[in-house]
């Protein structure tokens, strides 16, 4: 089986895993980083439990099989196993490089206690934060060590979104990943009009008492 970081790098070149149905159970590669991606009939749990027990723990689950990953019951199950609470389901978006500079002014800051960005560093590495007229945009390693990008509008005009998430990538020379919840349409919105696609759903799990992070740097 893939590693994880093949598997994403699989997923964002559009290669995607089989639809047959499958469960894979990776193990974690950091402390940080448990949880479950689900793609389109195929799920992946990372988590260093027994895989004996997610499969049994599934198998118990009534619903749709596909959709047992996923479902409340289980999640509750691993949480109580593993003493960590659910964040949000996600969807997954990522979208490949562009020739840089960006277009749109941007100023790197070294240290900011903007919330969004106090929120990517209990979840990313290497995180590297820029601003620009009413808005501020935050890259940095996260699952798998992917590209991560999240950005906060608080003004400077329409489209000002979209700018961000374009400039975002015209500052790597790899896919870049976007983690958006379902509900956030306006988000979604701008994503998609940055040229983003989306390719799955996730949901991780916190440790209680706070994460270590991942080694990785970003470009």
């Amino acid at each position: 089986m893939e590693t994880l970081p093949e598997l994403l790098d699989a997923v964002a070149h559009d290669r995607f895993l089989p639809p047959d149905g499958t469960l894979t159970v990776l193990p974690q590669p950091c402390r940080r980083d448990a949880g479950v991606l689900a793609f389109t009939a195929h799920t992946v749990v990372l988590t260093d439990e027994d895989p004996a027990w997610v499969r049994a723990t599934l198998a118990a689950v009534d619903c749709d099989p596909l959709a047992a990953p996923m479902h409340p019951r289980f999640l509750t199950a691993l949480m109580d196993r593993t003493g960590r609470t659910a964040e949000t389901v996600d969807a997954l978006w990522v979208a490949a490089p562009l020739p840089g500079p960006p277009d749109l002014p941007l100023r790197e800051i070294a240290d900011t206690g903007h919330p969004r960005v106090v929120r990517a560093r209990r979840r990313r590495d290497a995180v590297r934060v820029w601003t620009a007229d009413g808005g501020v945009l935050v890259v940095g390693r996260g699952v798998g060590g992917r590209l991560e990008v999240a950005l906060e509008v608080d003004g400077g005009g329409a489209g000002l979104g979209r700018h961000l998430a374009v400039a975002a990538r015209q500052l790597t020379d790899e896919p870049v990943w976007a983690q958006v919840s379902p509900g956030n349409a306006r988000s979604a919105r701008a994503f998609l009009a940055a040229g983003y696609r989306p390719v799955g759903a996730e949901l991780l799990l916190s440790a209680r008492g706070g994460s270590t992070g991942c080694s990785g740097s970003c470009s």
